[in-house]
């Protein structure tokens, strides 16, 4: 069997995340975020975790997460405090600029993923998402 690149799943997987990436960098871009910085989302649900929480709940290890969060809180997004029981460990917050983002990002967010599913019914859409989150999970297991 030959092994043809543009029919690898994880090729077309990695393809179309460069994509939608892409778009949502050019959508994003009048409010100088990236799609990267979706760690705000994770802030909006939930305010003041640790870097660390928010290290595990986004993949990113901690070098990438710290340069992210530098950028947003230089750009005034996020605010970053020590915890009265380890100074060493940093609680991170948002401020009100970075909280008032979030009626801005998420329509334009949502937009951008019903262009990229039109096409798609509710059942395939339903189903892709199975299917996608079973194949991380099996990765997640093997480690």
């Amino acid at each position: 069997m030959k092994f043809i690149i543009d029919e690898s799943l994880g090729f077309i997987i990695n393809r179309t995340n460069q994509k939608l990436s892409n778009y949502l960098t050019q959508k994003f871009k009048p409010y100088d975020i990236t799609p990267e910085q979706g760690v705000l989302n994770r802030l909006w649900e939930k305010d003041g975790i640790s870097q660390k929480e928010i290290s595990e709940i986004t993949i990113k290890d901690q070098t990438t997460l710290t340069r992210i969060l530098d950028k947003l809180e230089r750009k005034g997004f996020v605010k970053r405090q020590t915890t009265p029981i380890d100074r060493r460990v940093f609680l991170i917050f948002l401020t009100d600029s970075g909280r008032s983002l979030e009626n801005i990002l998420v329509p334009i967010a949502y937009e951008a993923l019903e262009e990229a599913l039109q096409g798609l019914s509710k059942e395939e859409i339903k189903q892709l998402k199975v299917l996608l989150n079973r194949i991380y999970l099996n990765l997640d297991q093997t480690g």
